[in-house]
């Protein structure tokens, strides 16, 4: 008998309504969302109105908008509009709050408000986690990420932006001039007058973006990093791998266990290189598991002398490799690092097996 799988009925009662709970398995990830949060110390945590106000509007309970901030970002839901629709609609949301359904600006509102005890609220996730023996380890591997600003590439300057930026201006202001003592010569007509009103509108507005670009160049001069954003005043513009390509944002810093892939420590910079990351991120990394040494792992992006001495005086052992320095691997050719040494002839042996012959000694770096 072949057909289709055929639904209930929208119309259809039932004697016995269903709840929430048998909605949820009993091993379903909201419930250990659910028995974290209340088991954490809210207050000490820092965050805000764990105390109701004896008047007004009673407002929600920190609990659950953490429980469902947490929800959001283990699902990959961070908008707030988003999780206020997950709120109404999600069996799995709904039963994590009680079916309340906050609005939007109330879930931004609380994360911009508790950000610091959201961050003590993901490092007590890491103790949890070293206290039961899922993070018994200390290897962890650490990478930058960067995460784009609300901060358009238009609205951050840098001086060599405003130069060029002016100088364009500066260039239509010039034709502007020049298309005005054109008209200017001609017969006056109303569509000549017409036209060089037009032309005036566009010089004054060029010349207020001139005197505005002028006054952001004076504020820059008393900027340490050389740039300016102008939505969100901590954004910096950062290059990407992608040729020609950058962006406005924040380079975020993560420490991962290599077992678990459990993330052990973050932090949020604005720096756009990762050489001065590996020391902190590391350390960070042991102080969350409590351990005493560290194996560390790290791309070529992270290789500093003075970090590699920072974590070795730390008891960290940091695995990074060296950064090419030479094209000669691109051309076919072999570069320093294929060259073993032979301690007990103290000579180089190459790639052929061939022994090289010393010719002089060279200091690098004093």
């Amino acid at each position: 008998m072949s057909g289709y799988i055929e639904g209930i009925s929208r119309d259809q009662a039932t004697l016995f309504p269903d709840r929430l709970e048998d909605w949820i398995d009993e091993d379903h990830p909201v419930r250990v969302i659910d028995a974290f949060v209340d088991a954490m110390d809210l207050v000490g945590a820092g965050f805000c109105r764990m105390s109701p106000a004896q008047t007004g509007r009673p407002c929600y309970h920190p609990s659950m908008l953490l429980k469902l901030f947490i929800y959001g970002y283990l699902n990959r839901i961070p908008s707030s509009r988003r999780l206020e629709r997950e709120a109404g609609r999600n069996v799995e949301a709904m039963w994590l709050t009680g079916r309340l359904v906050p609005d939007h600006k109330t879930i931004a509102d609380f994360r911009r408000d508790n950000g610091p005890a959201i961050r003590k609220a993901c490092a007590r996730f890491v103790e949890l986690c070293r206290q039961v023996g899922v993070l018994s380890g200390g290897n962890v591997t650490i990478d930058g990420s960067k995460f784009k600003a609300v901060n358009n590439r238009d609205r951050n300057f840098t001086s060599g932006k405003i130069e060029l930026r002016i100088s364009h201006l500066e260039a239509s202001a010039s034709r502007y001039l020049e298309e005005m003592g054109r008209a200017d010569a001609l017969e006056q007509s109303d569509v000549t007058l017409r036209k060089v009103t037009r032309l005036q509108e566009k010089l004054a507005r060029v010349q207020q973006e001139v005197r505005r670009l002028e006054g952001i160049a004076e504020t820059l001069k008393d900027v340490p990093e050389g740039q300016i954003s102008l939505t969100d005043p901590d954004a910096r513009s950062m290059a990407t791998y992608g040729k020609g390509t950058g962006l406005v944002g924040y380079n975020v810093q993560t420490a991962v266990d290599v077992e678990t892939h459990l993330i052990v420590t973050h932090e949020v910079t604005n720096i756009g290189n990762d050489r001065s990351q590996l020391a902190p991120m590391a350390k960070a990394a042991m102080d969350a598991l409590k351990v005493d040494t560290l194996d560390a792992i790290a791309d070529r992006g992270y290789f500093n002398g003075a970090e590699l001495l920072s974590c070795h005086e730390a008891g960290i052992t940091a695995t990074v490799p060296r950064p090419e320095t030479s094209n000669n691997r691109k051309k076919g050719m072999f570069v320093k690092t294929d060259f073993a040494y032979d301690g007990g002839a103290d000579t180089y042996v190459c790639p052929a097996g061939k022994a090289l012959a010393y010719r002089y000694t060279t200091e690098e770096r004093g």
